[in-house]
């Protein structure tokens, strides 16, 4: 498996406009970088479905990016609509990753109940929303981490992405 290319993508009002440090970002680049990944492109954008949508668009198509991580606008409050915007983009849903994430955040917060986070496949880019919250979204990929080469490797058709789905019945 080749290095994977990741895409970090901060939904953030405030933050877009300088009001408010994006900790996010770092945090995450920083889990990355710490498990030997590459993150070959970060932005910060509002919580506007048309910004956030052609960014989607320009890393999975353009950038050919493998792994795009938006990390924010997943709530309840009437600006978050990056599930919008990235449901708007995808070619099919993943549904079973963001199932998973929000079942691994009601074990720590019932609040994770409150999460619309999405994900899905554009193309051969995987799009994962994470949570706005640092240590959320930092645990949220803690949990993903492990599945990611596969998923990428399942995307790109990769010969050995078969060797994956080996295992003996009980």
């Amino acid at each position: 498996m080749s290095e994977i290319r990741f895409g970090l993508l901060i939904i953030s009002d405030r933050s877009a406009r300088g009001e408010r440090e994006d900790l996010s970002g770092p945090a995450l680049r920083s889990r990355l970088e710490t498990a030997d990944h590459h993150v070959a492109v970060m932005d910060i954008v509002p919580d506007e479905i048309a910004k956030i949508s052609d960014i989607l668009i320009r890393w999975s198509d353009i950038e050919q990016l493998d792994v795009i991580l938006t990390c924010g606008g997943t709530g309840f409050a009437p600006r978050d609509v990056t599930p919008e915007a990235t449901r708007a983009v995808i070619d099919r849903p993943a549904p079973g990753i963001a199932e998973a994430a929000r079942a691994f955040s009601l074990k720590i917060t019932p609040h994770a109940m409150l999460s619309r986070n999405s994900a899905g496949i554009r193309r051969k880019t995987l799009i994962i929303n994470l949570p706005g919250s640092p240590k959320a979204a930092g645990e949220i990929l803690e949990y993903l981490l492990p599945i990611l080469p596969h998923a990428v490797e399942l995307m790109n058709e990769d010969p050995d992405s078969e060797a994956g789905h080996n295992f003996s019945a009980h």
